[in-house]
Protein backbone atom coordinates (compact mmCIF):
# COMPACT_ATOMS: atom_id res chain seq x y z
CA UNK A 1 0.00 0.00 0.00
CA UNK A 2 1.25 3.43 -0.68
CA UNK A 3 2.46 5.99 1.72
CA UNK A 4 -0.48 8.74 2.42
CA UNK A 5 0.49 11.76 4.10
CA UNK A 6 -3.39 12.93 5.00
CA UNK A 7 -3.14 8.99 6.95
CA UNK A 8 -0.14 9.54 8.71
CA UNK A 9 -1.10 13.03 9.71
CA UNK A 10 -4.69 12.11 11.01
CA UNK A 11 -2.93 9.31 12.92
CA UNK A 12 -0.20 11.65 14.25
CA UNK A 13 -2.56 13.89 15.80
CA UNK A 14 -5.00 11.63 17.50
CA UNK A 15 -1.97 10.16 18.95
CA UNK A 16 -1.28 13.39 19.86
CA UNK A 17 -4.34 14.60 21.36
CA UNK A 18 -4.58 11.27 23.70
CA UNK A 19 -2.79 13.50 26.01
CA UNK A 20 -5.17 16.63 26.02
CA UNK A 21 -8.50 16.64 28.28
CA UNK A 22 -10.89 18.13 24.95
CA UNK A 23 -14.83 17.76 25.74
CA UNK A 24 -16.20 14.80 23.64
CA UNK A 25 -18.42 17.30 21.59
CA UNK A 26 -15.61 18.83 20.40
CA UNK A 27 -12.73 15.93 19.64
CA UNK A 28 -13.86 15.02 15.76
CA UNK A 29 -13.83 19.21 15.40
CA UNK A 30 -10.27 18.89 16.79
CA UNK A 31 -9.34 15.95 15.16
CA UNK A 32 -10.05 17.41 11.80
CA UNK A 33 -9.20 20.53 12.88
CA UNK A 34 -5.53 19.99 13.37
CA UNK A 35 -5.15 17.31 10.35
CA UNK A 36 -6.58 19.76 7.88
CA UNK A 37 -4.88 22.60 9.55
CA UNK A 38 -1.38 21.07 9.20
CA UNK A 39 -2.10 19.95 5.42
CA UNK A 40 -3.40 22.90 4.63
CA UNK A 41 -0.32 24.74 5.85
CA UNK A 42 1.64 22.59 3.46
CA UNK A 43 -0.63 23.01 0.51
CA UNK A 44 -0.66 26.54 0.49
CA UNK A 45 3.19 26.49 1.42
CA UNK A 46 4.09 24.54 -1.87
CA UNK A 47 1.91 27.02 -4.23
CA UNK A 48 4.43 30.02 -2.31
CA UNK A 49 7.73 30.98 -4.27
CA UNK A 50 10.58 28.98 -2.55
CA UNK A 51 7.68 26.96 -0.95
CA UNK A 52 8.63 23.90 -2.06
CA UNK A 53 12.28 24.13 -0.76
CA UNK A 54 10.81 25.20 2.19
CA UNK A 55 8.68 21.63 2.57
CA UNK A 56 11.37 19.73 1.19
CA UNK A 57 13.69 21.21 3.87
CA UNK A 58 10.95 19.86 6.37
CA UNK A 59 9.87 16.62 4.79
CA UNK A 60 13.53 15.52 4.99
CA UNK A 61 14.47 16.63 8.36
CA UNK A 62 16.60 18.85 7.24
CA UNK A 63 14.80 22.07 8.50
CA UNK A 64 13.55 22.07 12.70
CA UNK A 65 9.87 21.88 12.19
CA UNK A 66 9.79 23.97 15.50
CA UNK A 67 10.82 26.64 13.63
CA UNK A 68 9.10 26.03 9.93
CA UNK A 69 6.73 28.49 8.78
CA UNK A 70 4.73 25.72 7.60
CA UNK A 71 4.46 24.92 11.13
CA UNK A 72 3.65 28.57 11.91
CA UNK A 73 0.85 28.16 9.38
CA UNK A 74 -0.99 25.48 10.62
CA UNK A 75 -0.74 26.94 14.07
CA UNK A 76 -2.38 30.16 12.60
CA UNK A 77 -5.25 28.05 10.47
CA UNK A 78 -5.92 25.87 13.62
CA UNK A 79 -6.35 28.88 15.84
CA UNK A 80 -8.19 31.26 13.27
CA UNK A 81 -10.93 28.26 11.62
CA UNK A 82 -11.34 25.74 14.86
CA UNK A 83 -10.13 26.94 18.21
CA UNK A 84 -11.97 30.76 17.24
CA UNK A 85 -15.31 29.20 16.97
CA UNK A 86 -14.96 26.27 20.12
CA UNK A 87 -14.36 28.51 23.12
CA UNK A 88 -12.47 25.44 24.67
CA UNK A 89 -10.41 28.16 27.00
CA UNK A 90 -7.31 29.17 26.71
CA UNK A 91 -5.27 26.38 28.55
CA UNK A 92 -6.91 23.74 26.37
CA UNK A 93 -6.28 25.96 23.11
CA UNK A 94 -2.75 26.68 23.86
CA UNK A 95 -2.35 22.74 25.00
CA UNK A 96 -4.17 22.26 21.09
CA UNK A 97 -1.86 24.54 19.34
CA UNK A 98 1.18 23.22 20.94
CA UNK A 99 1.03 19.72 19.62
CA UNK A 100 1.51 21.21 16.45
CA UNK A 101 5.38 21.33 16.16
CA UNK A 102 5.79 17.99 17.19
CA UNK A 103 3.04 16.95 15.02
CA UNK A 104 4.92 18.29 12.45
CA UNK A 105 8.28 17.12 13.60
CA UNK A 106 7.08 13.77 13.14
CA UNK A 107 7.34 14.99 9.18
CA UNK A 108 10.83 14.92 9.36
CA UNK A 109 12.05 12.50 6.93
CA UNK A 110 9.26 11.18 5.36
CA UNK A 111 10.56 12.45 1.99
CA UNK A 112 12.80 10.10 -0.10
CA UNK A 113 13.02 9.46 -3.13
CA UNK A 114 9.98 7.60 -4.52
CA UNK A 115 10.25 7.56 -7.82
CA UNK A 116 13.67 6.04 -8.30
CA UNK A 117 15.88 8.40 -10.03
CA UNK A 118 18.38 8.85 -7.16
CA UNK A 119 17.26 12.56 -5.94
CA UNK A 120 14.59 13.87 -3.98
CA UNK A 121 13.27 16.61 -6.06
CA UNK A 122 9.34 18.00 -7.20
CA UNK A 123 8.28 14.66 -8.25
CA UNK A 124 8.73 12.96 -4.87
CA UNK A 125 6.87 15.78 -3.39
CA UNK A 126 3.91 15.42 -5.51
CA UNK A 127 3.56 11.39 -4.59
CA UNK A 128 4.58 11.74 -0.81
CA UNK A 129 1.74 14.45 -0.92
CA UNK A 130 -0.35 12.17 -2.61
CA UNK A 131 -1.25 14.61 -5.06
CA UNK A 132 0.33 13.44 -8.38
CA UNK A 133 3.94 12.81 -9.77
CA UNK A 134 4.95 9.63 -11.76
CA UNK A 135 6.61 6.29 -9.79
CA UNK A 136 9.78 4.68 -11.03
CA UNK A 137 7.97 2.27 -13.68
CA UNK A 138 6.12 5.53 -15.13
CA UNK A 139 2.72 4.32 -13.25
CA UNK A 140 1.07 7.79 -11.83
CA UNK A 141 0.32 8.52 -8.21
CA UNK A 142 -2.40 11.11 -9.56
CA UNK A 143 -5.86 10.43 -9.36
CA UNK A 144 -7.69 13.31 -7.56
CA UNK A 145 -9.24 16.77 -8.81
CA UNK A 146 -6.41 17.78 -5.85
CA UNK A 147 -3.75 16.46 -7.20
CA UNK A 148 -4.67 17.65 -10.49
CA UNK A 149 -4.58 21.25 -9.39
CA UNK A 150 -1.89 20.80 -6.97
CA UNK A 151 0.17 19.62 -10.28
CA UNK A 152 -0.86 22.42 -12.12
CA UNK A 153 -0.02 24.89 -9.44
CA UNK A 154 3.31 23.71 -8.31
CA UNK A 155 3.83 22.89 -12.29
CA UNK A 156 3.37 26.36 -13.20
CA UNK A 157 5.40 27.47 -9.92
CA UNK A 158 8.06 25.18 -10.49
CA UNK A 159 7.81 25.70 -14.48
CA UNK A 160 7.34 21.92 -14.63
CA UNK A 161 4.50 19.66 -16.41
Amino acid sequence: MAFNIQDFITKQVASAVTGVEVPSQAKNTVLNGLSDSIFGSLTQTATKPGGIDVIKGLLTGASPAATSPVTALASNLFTKNILSSLNLGGGTGSALTGLIPGIMGKLGGILKDQDGDGDVDFNDILITLGVGGKKAGGSSAAGSILGSAAKGILGSILGKK
